[in-house]
């Protein structure tokens, strides 16, 4: 088989889904291969795979990349660059940070690099602060407030509002770098002298309200697992990390139990990796330390950051201005045989009836419409689970926990379960809930009206008119109205708390 024809063949390696980008990102801890499908506005991970390398653990006493550091780095990266080559990926952008940057042999490593065909680009503090905030940016279009991703080698800071990001700052407070701190004086004096670091690096905010200061959003593999373990400790309904949002005073609290933590007692924690479990302790630390001087108003984990960014770097305007929710949502239901178009035709079909009132908004209700269409894909007894784990535990980006309860509840109505499960429950109100109820059997009549044909919806109309819920159908297509169709009605109407009639009109009434 020729390299082209690899090239060509490539999408069958992941299951319908088409790799467009790949991104090597070699950091001070991990070096790490993604690729990337879908809508580059919400990414849609293929292939993640990382070597824990620790390039960076000498940089503070030698200044140098250890060497069997980087055999262990070359070796990964060899392969990265033959899966690459093999899975016919010509979109690749290699990034290294701290470790790098910071090493005397870097430039050396890079030749290295460029050797096994692999083009480096060793970026710079700022650059890399920018980069993770772009990829907050991408994650939380109203962002407002500070970056802080923790790496390997470093600790960049960076301020976020309106679309933009400004006052980059990098500093040696990476989790490798972090005992250097802790010395013999314990986690109190390492506390102090974190506190003297940031202070003297100019981000002392600790005097301006939390209002004005925004939100701390944490960005790192480090934080990730911090976020687990806040999560389990809370009882937690969801499972992802990503937008996990906690007050400053719980977020304090977290801190103070990690840093009293021994790593070993931490490692034996589910989805805690025994690599985090070690840097927990000493990060909590600098968090409280964090939380002390940044001043923040509460406390949200990204699992979006630097190499998000780059995707995000490289979109046209009017990509970047695209819904990440939808734009996510929309391509992971067409591979699952829900078209954006009909979709669009539901949810306005339903507008009138069910729309998105005082708890949802409208992107919200049609994403909710597009999962719940996917669904009914899934064989029936497999459906309704499978349906709501993807709207609570899929990573959908600009979406919080009150809105996966509601996309959930809206998917367990249009399959006849009215009341949603507990965990649901736990996510969101009873009234916000019952908005998103109404939503689902408004798409349960629009779907089984006319079996989802276009010429269904387009001779009906469902509206409120005169406090009852109508059902307004051609005279061609009156027979549209059997017996499912009357207790879908039924349904709706009572939510909604009004009565029900069905009215056959001429076609050019409608």
């Amino acid at each position: 088989m020729s390299y082209r024809k690899r090239r060509d063949d490539r999408g069958g390696a992941f299951a319908g889904s088409t790799p467009q980008r790949a991104i090597i990102d070699i950091g001070s801890n991990t070096v790490r291969l993604v690729v990337y499908g879908g809508s580059m506005r919400a990414p849609m991970v293929l292939l993640n795979e990382k070597v824990t390398a620790k390039l960076g653990r000498e940089i503070a006493t030698t200044g140098r990349l250890a060497d069997e550091a980087m055999a262990l780095a070359l070796r990964g990266l060899g392969r990265f660059a033959l899966l690459l080559q093999d899975l016919g990926i010509e979109d690749v952008e290699t990034v290294a940070t701290a470790a790098v940057r910071d090493a005397a042999n870097g430039p050396e490593f890079v030749e290295q690099l460029r050797a096994i065909g692999l083009q480096p680009r060793v970026i710079s503090g700022e650059e890399e602060a920018l980069l993770s905030a772009h990829g907050v940016i991408g994650a939380f279009p109203d962002a407002h407030g500070i970056v802080a991703d923790l790496g390997g080698g470093s600790l960049e800071l960076v301020r976020v509002a309106n679309g933009s990001a400004d006052g980059a700052s990098t500093l040696p407070l990476g989790t490798l770098r972090l005992p250097e701190h802790r010395k013999s004086g314990g986690r109190a004096e390492m506390g102090k002298a974190l506190d003297k670091v940031i202070r003297k690096a100019g981000w002392d905010l600790s005097t301006a309200p939390p209002e004005a200061n925004g939100a701390l959003y944490l960005v790192g593999g480090t934080w990730r697992a911090m976020a687990v373990f806040a999560m389990a400790l809370r009882g937690h309904p969801l499972s992802d990390p990503h937008g996990f949002e906690i007050d400053p005073a719980t977020a304090l609290d977290v801190a103070a139990a990690l840093a009293g933590s021994e790593s070993e007692a931490l490692k034996g924690r589910e989805r805690i990796s025994t690599m985090r479990a070690e840097k927990l302790p000493d990060a909590a630390v600098l968090l409280a330390a964090l939380l002390a001087r940044l001043n923040p108003a509460k406390v949200v984990f990204s699992s979006w950051g630097l190499r998000e960014g780059l995707l995000y770097d490289r979109l046209p305007a009017h990509s970047r201005a695209a819904d990440p929710l939808l734009a996510g949502v929309a391509v992971f239901a067409s591979q699952r045989g829900t078209p954006v178009t009909l979709a669009t035709r539901m949810a306005a079909w339903t507008l009138d009836a069910a729309p998105a009132r005082a708890h949802g908004s409208e992107r919200l209700r049609l994403a909710a419409i597009m999962l719940a269409l996917a669904s009914m894909q899934i064989e029936p007894n497999l459906r309704l689970p499978q349906a709501i784990d993807w709207a609570l535990h899929k990573r959908w980006v600009a979406v919080d926990g009150k809105g996966r309860a509601m996309m959930a509840a809206a998917i367990a109505a249009n399959g006849n379960q009215l009341t949603p499960p507990p965990r649901v429950r736990a996510l969101a109100s009873e009234e916000a809930l019952e908005e998103a109820v109404r939503w689902g059997l408004a798409l349960r009549l629009a779907r089984r009206l006319g079996a989802q044909s276009r010429r269904s919806l387009e001779a009906s109309k469902l509206v409120v008119e005169d406090g009852a819920l109508v059902l307004k159908l051609a005279q061609s297509h009156a027979a549209l109205f059997g017996q499912p169709t009357e207790k879908d009605m039924k349904l709706l109407a009572g939510r909604l708390g009004i009565g029900w009639r069905v009215d056959i009109v001429p076609e050019d009434a409608l």
